[in-house]
């Protein structure tokens, strides 16, 4: 039981740490928005911040429970209608434990465009691209579970989803892994909007070249999970120093 009860507080720290990382990184709209994690030994029971808190705000002990029947089961404070809608169906059609939606600039930027496509102009952008779904067919404010279960067709076995004339969803097995996805997407996403906007041809890597970057490479000297394991821990570090509290 204890092991659980620490995997339980590890994961709270970790969605608590997101939250105030999308501020550092500048990928949050105040008090909008949701990053939600599947709480450990259970498949129908998710972690978020509760609305009305800023993100910088975010302590692991404020985090709530809440289940797809909109309940809050633990902790205090309300679960905003999008938050429900659009990520319970997601979690449990995907199976995904955490799932991040933001609306942040230069991803929005891209999504505004008729053609919002990434395109492997990069070496970071080529571990992407193949990996992105597309929903392009807004259609307003979430506000039932129809919508989530909607959004989870369109990602399918994708692990970012673009969605048109809104923002994106990123996905991933643990807290490191989806917010690094989220992280590197902004990155890449404000790179094509600023070579888009020279107005000089794009030179995009080929197929075969996406395929090489992206396949895994037995030299390499850490796996792709470590990576993110360590990134992650840096910038835990690096709140500790900016943005401290995050623990509680």
């Amino acid at each position: 039981m204890s092991n659980t009860n620490d995997e339980i507080w590890r994961a709270r720290v970790h969605l608590a740490a997101a939250n105030r990382l999308a501020v550092y990184d500048d990928l949050e709209e105040g008090i909008d928005n949701h990053f939600t994690m599947r709480v450990p030994g259970h498949d129908d029971r998710y972690l978020v911040l509760p609305f009305g808190l800023h993100w910088s705000e975010a302590r692991a002990s404020d985090l709530i429970v809440f289940n797809e029947a909109g309940q809050v089961l633990q902790g205090s404070g309300s679960l905003e209608l999008s938050a429900l809608s659009i990520h319970a169906p997601l979690h449990r059609i995907s199976g995904a434990n955490v799932i991040l939606h933001t609306h942040q600039t230069w991803a929005l930027a891209l999504n505004m465009l008729e053609d919002n496509r990434l395109l492997p102009g990069s070496q970071t952008a080529a571990f992407l691209t193949r990996n992105i779904a597309y929903d392009d067919g807004y259609t307003g404010l979430a506000d039932s579970l129809s919508e989530g279960e909607r959004l989870a067709g369109a990602l399918g076995d994708k692990h970012i989803m673009f969605m048109k004339n809104h923002g994106v969803i990123a996905v991933g097995d643990n807290v490191a892994q989806a917010y690094r996805r989220l992280y590197k997407l902004e990155r890449v996403c404000r790179a094509q909007i600023l070579a888009m906007s020279t107005g000089r041809p794009l030179a995009l890597l080929h197929e075969e070249m996406v395929k090489r970057v992206e396949a895994p490479n037995p030299r390499n000297s850490h796996s792709q999970a470590e990576r993110e394991a360590l990134y992650f821990a840096a910038m835990m570090r690096v709140l500790d120093r900016e943005m401290p509290g995050y623990a509680d």
